[in-house]
């Protein structure tokens, strides 16, 4: 089992978006595939197609309270399953503060889960929940969009992760960085695509996901673009994404740090 944090402190790079997608796309690829979902705003679990309001569990209960993972877990129309979230996880926080080793509590309730790759949707913060997924994950897949301030949010990330190897986790890797929302109109964004290329080579996803209105709209439908639009650029994009992780088996070295 292999379990990618999908992280960035920045919001609005495209994140959910990839959470969810590259979900779908593991699982067209036939890899059973967990998404849990512990940013309290619940856009994954929305954009999976599970009502995020009428949850009786969530990952509240499962981080907090002992609820079992497959008490928890929703299997929606998508082909994925859903550890989906709620604003009740803004209390996950104070719980998980009150515990013993409480960085360490999300590794410890996946140990044994049946799955070959879980992705977590992280919150766009630095707290108690990321840490929580950056410790119990094998690697961190970084979306970003190709402007300025972006390259700023990644020295940050990269210093988050840099601390979190040197306390919790010392074997967390660089999954990849993913270029999200790309426009090669935006002379800025062909700029900084470059910078990326040079600067990180191939720990850079060689895939790019472009603006596409597909990609926007499939939330509003509770569903992944693949199953929205599956001849979208959207969903071509994530489908060659999820064939391009396949690929590398997980081959990425921390040589980003």
């Amino acid at each position: 089992m292999k379990v990618i944090a999908v992280a960035n402190q920045k919001g609005g790079v495209g994140k959910t978006t990839t959470a969810v997608n590259l979900s779908a796309a593991l699982s067209e690829l036939e890899k059973r595939v967990l998404l849990i979902d512990i940013d309290p705003q619940g856009n994954a679990t929305m954009g999976s197609g599970v009502e995020k309001n009428q949850l009786s569990l969530s990952s509240y209960e499962w981080l907090v309270e002992g609820a079992g993972l497959n008490e928890v877990v929703r299997t929606a129309e998508v082909k994925y399953d859903v550890l989906p979230s709620n604003i009740d996880l803004t209390a996950a926080e104070v719980g998980l503060l009150g515990m013993d080793r409480r960085e360490y509590v999300m590794r410890g309730l996946l140990k044994g889960a049946a799955y070959d790759y879980v992705l977590i949707d992280c919150p766009p913060s630095l707290n108690i929940l990321t840490v929580n997924a950056l410790t119990a994950a094998n690697s961190v897949l970084i979306p970003m969009q190709c402007e300025y301030y972006a390259l700023e949010g990644l020295s940050a990330l990269l210093e988050t992760i840099k601390a979190l190897r040197a306390s919790s986790n010392p074997h967390l890797d660089i999954e990849g960085l993913l270029r999200t929302m790309y426009d090669p109109r935006i002379s800025l964004s062909r700029d900084v695509s470059r910078q990326l290329v040079t600067h990180f080579g191939e720990k850079l996803f060689r895939t790019v996901i472009p603006r596409n209105i597909k990609l926007a709209e499939a939330p509003s439908h509770g569903l992944p673009v693949i199953e929205y639009d599956r001849s979208s650029k959207g969903s071509r994009a994530y489908m060659a994404l999820g064939a391009e992780l396949l690929k590398r088996q997980g081959g990425f070295s921390s040589q980003l740090l």
